[in-house]
């Protein structure tokens, strides 16, 4: 609606998954730093947490990116609710084996075992991310991820599994002691900076084919202390704001605007 007014080609502030909008924050460019860390040393595996809306999944997404097709195998479970079985399953169906699969655990546990040595032969390494973890409430479930960790030469792991979830996933795993004590690498994610919101915002912007200045100077502060600095907040606040400007015909975003999209109670 708004973006011929703007003169966007896109809309910058959708929430979903592009790794063409992630602005690289020093937190974020650390936390991704250390997930490949994991996955290229072949360690078991690393928990990467933060509060809702903090970027987790587009750093998880990001890190697929970077990973070689022809060095890495990797499955995205992006809903972790499942029995032990329907895991096992989800797993090897992504990595690879669409056909028979079967409804047993054993039969399971015996394609995955041939997938990780096949992959191995072939000079691959098998990556599993779970995003979402944090909704894991049967203990069952964490010690099937755990066993996971079992498949390994005399040198390395020959799969590396990767979760990512609210901050409870933390405490959760804290108390799952023999779990607790695989986990090679932990990064929790925080709100942006001031500086990283303005850098975010106009990032985003940017790649949606503007590099003039639509928000002002001034706005950056506002949306920065309502939105606690979280990206799916900011991408929120700034695309009603963009919204809100076109029906004004505003010249730009301004404090006003800003303010005025804050007033509506489902904003944020």
């Amino acid at each position: 609606m708004y973006l011929e007014y703007w003169g966007l080609k896109e809309k910058p502030f959708q929430n979903t998954c592009d790794p063409r909008f992630l602005c690289y924050s020093e937190q974020h460019e650390e936390a991704l730093t250390r997930l490949k860390y994991v996955v290229e040393s072949h360690l078991g595996c690393a928990v990467l947490t933060g509060i809702f809306g903090s970027g987790k999944t587009l750093i998880a997404q990001a890190l697929l990116d970077v990973l070689k097709s022809d060095k890495y195998t990797t499955a995205f479970i992006f809903n972790p609710q499942l029995s032990s079985v329907e895991l096992l399953k989800e797993i090897v169906y992504q990595l690879g084996v669409h056909d028979h699969l079967s409804d047993q655990k054993t039969d399971l546990l015996h394609r995955l075992t041939e997938i990780l040595n096949d992959n191995y032969a072939e000079g691959r390494h098998v990556v599993v991310i779970v995003d979402e973890a944090h909704l894991i409430e049967d203990r069952a479930i964490f010690e099937e991820l755990r066993l996971l960790l079992n498949f390994q030469k005399r040198d390395k792991f020959l799969l590396t599994l990767i979760l990512a979830g609210q901050p409870e996933l933390r405490e959760k795993i804290s108390n799952l002691k023999p779990f607790d004590q695989r986990v090679a690498v932990r990064f929790h994610l925080k709100g942006l900076k001031l500086d990283e919101t303005q850098k975010y915002i106009l990032h985003r912007v940017k790649v949606a084919g503007v590099s003039r200045a639509i928000f002002s100077e001034d706005s950056f502060k506002t949306i920065h202390e309502s939105t606690g600095g979280l990206p799916r907040r900011i991408n929120q606040v700034c695309d009603l704001a963009l919204l809100t400007g076109f029906g004004m015909k505003a010249s730009v975003i301004t404090t006003q605007i800003i303010n005025e999209v804050l007033m509506d109670p489902q904003t944020v």
